[in-house]
């Protein structure tokens, strides 16, 4: 039995995860030469040429098995009230989760130049934490949320209801064949949010090209992703250590901060931000510790989900493992190596 199947069984203490965690993390930049400069620039070389060569996607329906069909309850019992299932800001440092969810959401408004009355996408929108903020919000403006999962579409149409929200379209559809109706362009949109999807991607060209289509000629784009401040690269399954790729990233894609730079053609990147990585393990941590709080209603859902109680007690410590394992991630060099990247984009001028 290795150490990650012991860690799988919750024979190991959180403190000594942890601490193996911070080694493999270590040796991630090793691998990657994030302080060998001329080696590290023909992998990033290489890694453009990739993700050129690649479709939109890979892999999503694996996303989805991972991350947004497991039972809706799941993330309801342990996500902030907005459910927002995405890094969220501590401006003060010791905020609740509900606070810091409340702080991101309102940063966004600010750096995407949201207004009432605009025409609003939501792209990749997950438990409608954003889409329904911004309806509520803004009674005035039209909000599309789209979503690769069913459940998550029934839910936020569910919410949105009780809500008595009438300004919100939620749409399903894979980002790699979808085709935006004509009955929700209406013109084009004012703005487009996307809120850690764009990790999910690879040929960011062929995205950027098809969001593009999608836009007013004065539209602005914003972006939010986790990102490393220097290396790119895909969560690929090469062995055991690689725990996260396999159960909850297969598909997946690390930015850097300056990656989308290289993928200009149809939109022009006007501004970024960066948000320290500390924000997001005080995420990770707060998700974690929700979870365990909840732990004896979130098993029997896990018992229906995996079938039976041995599967359903090896899929929560992995959940557990997972939160574990971003929030050393993020918090690792006091957040200055792993962080989130925020984007502003315009539409460049069509021939």
């Amino acid at each position: 039995m290795d150490l990650i199947e012991l860690c799988e069984r919750g024979l190991i203490p959180d403190a000594l995860t942890r601490l193996g965690m911070r080694k493999l993390i270590g040796q991630r930049l090793v691998d990657e030469a994030a302080q060998q400069g001329e080696r590290r620039a023909q992998r990033f070389a290489q890694f453009l040429d990739e993700l050129r060569a690649s479709p939109i996607a890979i892999e999503t329906q694996a996303a989805n098995a991972q991350h947004y069909e497991v039972p809706a309850e799941f993330f309801h019992r342990h996500l902030g009230p907005h459910l927002k299932y995405s890094c969220c800001l501590y401006p003060q440092g010791d905020e609740s989760l509900a606070q810091a969810e409340a702080a991101m959401l309102q940063l966004y408004t600010e750096r995407a130049g949201l207004a009432d009355g605009q025409s609003i996408l939501d792209l990749g929108c997950g438990w409608g934490s954003l889409s329904l903020y911004l309806a509520q919000r803004y009674p005035r403006a039209r909000v599309v949320g789209l979503s690769n999962s069913h459940g998550q579409r029934e839910f936020i149409e569910a919410q949105a209801r009780q809500r008595g929200l009438s300004n919100l379209t939620i749409l399903t559809g894979n980002i790699v064949q979808f085709q935006m109706p004509e009955t929700q362009l209406a013109g084009g949109f004012d703005r487009v949010l996307s809120i850690e999807m764009f990790e999910h991607m690879k040929n960011y060209g062929q995205l950027f090209a098809k969001v593009a289509g999608w836009l007013k000629p004065d539209a602005r784009v914003f972006v939010h992703v986790f990102a490393h401040k220097l290396l790119a690269y895909h969560f690929e399954v090469q062995g055991r250590s690689d725990w996260m790729s396999q159960y909850f990233f297969t598909g997946g894609t690390m930015p850097s901060e300056h990656l989308f730079a290289h993928f200009q053609d149809d939109l022009k990147l006007e501004r970024q931000w960066w948000v320290n990585g500390r924000h997001y393990e005080k995420t990770a941590n707060h998700w974690l510790e929700n979870l365990d709080a909840a732990r004896a209603q979130i098993l029997p859902l896990f018992e229906q989900a995996y079938g039976g109680a041995a599967p359903a007690r090896l899929w929560l410590q992995r959940w557990r493992m997972f939160y574990l394992a971003v929030a050393e991630l993020f918090g690792y060099a006091q957040g200055e190596e792993w962080g989130v990247a925020h984007y502003l984009f315009s539409p460049r001028a069509r021939a």
